[in-house]
């Protein structure tokens, strides 16, 4: 079906590997303007095209690979395309962001994204070469890692599994190039459906709608992301773990399975010495200014480098304190497909289990020696490996400590310690995946490690915060943007004001006690809000870009839409307000080295979260906010029952 919207190539494969079926989705101009891509998108199909209660691993999930409308443009950081399925991980709505080039050639391919169903009867790889569609065999690339996996396809856009996801590992990922899907267990997906990966080629030309305003913004663009203390000098020089030893410092570190906030040796594992010692270049995602990406040397060769994320849950959260040995686990774990956080995860909890005497899988806190081993026992069901590939929900469940599993919605918590960072915290509990520190709204960066704080131990603020984040973050990904554009809204002059303590906290104040302001801005309908924020310039690019009407408030109900919607799916799968919640290590143990604040009262905030969002006090939206959300098309009585 063809768009009247520029920036969409105005077509969706639809292929069905039970039957070899290959034909087209229609999708509407209309959710095109709700949705714009991605996730969002991906979203309104599940919930049109899954029954609820389905298993994630049965032919009945649906794969689902989609881009945005601003993928393969030329604006900055737009090579990010999304994967989303039910989750085999979570029972939720399931999605993964990432770089690398299959996106952009997808849509050169002349195809805005692709549905998967069902199961081929042996390993298959799909080859879209422009309206020539087909399904090949796998058999001679099953078994590969992820990188021999793509050589073997051919040239073009690629992405593969590892042996992960062929064995179905609950946390498998999804690589392109060097890029990861990894989180909520995509790549378990696709092995689930014997698919081993994907190569995409074409030579179409992405449509602009008004090319010459498009370019003036993308240059000018570029030039502010080049320009910004951020993305242009803190992330290029240390990349994404440019904050770790600050983390460590602010007591936001997870360390020991997440029982300390503080790590003596951060600085061994910390984004300056990685860069001082280890750093060959930088890289980054195609049409990315910002550069964050390492490339280091091991074993004689160039390799992607670790990210902050595996630096502190393989490092400070094992008490490891050797980079070369977590460059090495992070090399391994993108060639057999897993999730880095999960893994993290995985073994710190294992470790508090056998320290507590609960479990003995070979796990140690400080012992590095084995952690390869296990790490290809996990890949391929082996041994131990078998229970620690099902993540760490299943653990608790199986072998006991619940109170100290970090977990939300069965998805293991991102690598930032939220007792020193309840807004943060809150975001965790109320993410539509899990523990997402993205999809939770990355608050962190308001409360401990940006150049201006909130006080992050104060209550009523948060809930507001905590929205505006969420919604603005998920906006920018369904537009095809990379998360780390958003760092721009905190303006240049506040790097040089945080110098001056006074000042400094002359400012957390003010916005701390901000919130009536920003819960106000929420309820503000988006026909007051025809203006483009010059510090998010991503609206303006929508506009145009595609010729849609779109402006701040619409971009920021596009947020909020996608987001209610993901919640309605997961309501209608059963998971609810009770799953919005932490961990009793988060809610009920006082950080070491805080004081009696540091828990996350999670019961005080959501009752204020919900209000804000137009739901009622058991989390479900209203039948108005359904309305205003132009999402009145779903049936409220379902969501009540859950699957039968």
């Amino acid at each position: 079906m063809t768009s009247r919207f520029d920036g969409y190539m105005g077509k969706v494969l639809d292929m069905d590997l039970s039957t070899g079926a290959i034909g087209e989705y229609p999708i509407s101009d209309a959710d095109r303007e709700r949705f714009l891509g991605g996730r969002f998108l991906s979203t309104k199909i599940m919930w049109d095209e899954l029954e609820p209660g389905i298993d994630p691993l049965s032919p009945d999930n649906i794969l689902i690979i989609m881009t945005s409308p601003l993928t393969g443009t030329g604006a900055p950081s737009t090579s990010r395309y999304d994967i989303s399925a039910k989750s085999p991980l979570t029972g939720a709505v399931g999605h993964s962001n990432s770089g690398g080039n299959f996106g952009i050639r997808l849509k050169r391919a002349g195809w805005d994204g692709m549905i998967i169903r069902g199961r081929a009867g042996a390993p298959v790889f799909i080859e879209v070469d422009g309206d020539r569609v087909s399904i090949r065999s796998a058999r001679e690339i099953w078994g590969l890692d992820t990188q021999r996996s793509q050589a073997a396809m051919g040239k073009g856009g690629t992405l593969a599994i590892g042996p992960a996801g062929e064995n179905q590992v609950k946390f498998a990922t999804v690589v392109s190039q060097e890029r990861s899907h990894g989180r909520t267990g995509m790549g378990a997906v696709m092995g689930s459906k014997n698919l081993k990966g994907i190569i995409a080629r074409g030579k179409c030309k992405i449509p602009i709608r008004d090319q010459a305003r498009f370019k003036k913004t993308v240059r000018k663009w570029t030039k502010m992301l080049q320009g910004h203390p951020a993305t242009g000098e803190a992330a290029p020089r240390f990349g994404t773990a440019v904050f770790l030893t600050a983390l460590s410092a602010g007591n936001a570190l997870p360390t020991k399975n997440f029982s300390r906030g503080s790590y003596a040796d951060a600085e061994k594992i910390s984004g300056q010495r990685l860069a001082e010692e280890y750093l060959v270049k930088n890289d980054g995602c195609v049409s990315c200014p910002i550069r964050c990406g390492r490339v280091v040397e091991l074993d004689g060769k160039n390799i992607k480098g670790p990210e902050y994320e595996i630096l502190c849950l393989m490092g400070s959260n094992l008490l490891i304190n050797d980079l070369e040995a977590i460059i090495r686990w992070n090399y391994e774990l993108d060639l057999l497909g897993m999730d880095t956080i999960t893994v993290g995860n995985v073994l710190g909890f294992a470790a508090e289990l056998n320290e507590k005497g609960m479990w003995d899988s070979g796990v140690r806190f400080g012992k590095k020696e084995n952690i390869s081993a296990i790490l290809q026992d996990i890949a391929h069901r082996r041994g131990v490996g078998a229970d620690l590939a099902e993540g760490v929900r299943f653990l608790s469940e199986k072998f006991g400590g619940q109170d100290f599993a970090a977990h939300v919605k069965g998805l293991e918590i991102a690598a930032y310690e939220p007792r020193s960072s309840v807004g943060h915290g809150l975001g965790y509990a109320t993410a539509s995946r899990g523990a997402c520190h993205l999809d939770g709204g990355y608050l962190i960066y308001l409360e401990v490690t940006g150049p201006v704080t909130l006080n992050p131990l104060h209550l009523r603020s948060k809930p507001g915060w905590v929205i505006l984040d969420q919604n603005l973050l998920a906006a920018i990904s369904a537009g095809g943007n990379c998360l780390f554009t958003s760092w721009t809204f905190v303006p240049k002059i506040a790097f040089t004001l945080s110098r001056f303590r006074w000042v400094a906290r002359t400012i957390t104040w003010l916005m701390t006690l901000s919130w009536p302001a920003i819960d106000a801005l929420l309820k503000v309908p988006p026909v007051f809000m025809k203006f483009h924020v010059p510090l998010l310039p991503h609206s303006k690019a929508i506009r145009q870009a595609t010729g849609m009407r779109m402006d701040f408030g619409r971009f920021s109900r596009v947020g909020e839409r996608g987001y209610t919607l993901e919640r309605l799916f997961n309501l209608r799968e059963g998971i609810g307000s009770a799953s919005d919640t932490l961990p009793k290590r988060f809610t009920d143990e006082i950080l070491p080295g805080e004081g009696k604040k540091s828990v996350v009262p999670i019961k005080q905030m959501l009752p204020k979260y919900y209000k804000l969002r137009g739901w009622n006090i058991d989390g479900i939206p209203k039948l108005k906010t359904l309305k205003r959300l132009g999402l009145d098309f779903v049936n409220t009585t379902v969501l009540k029952k859950g699957p039968t």
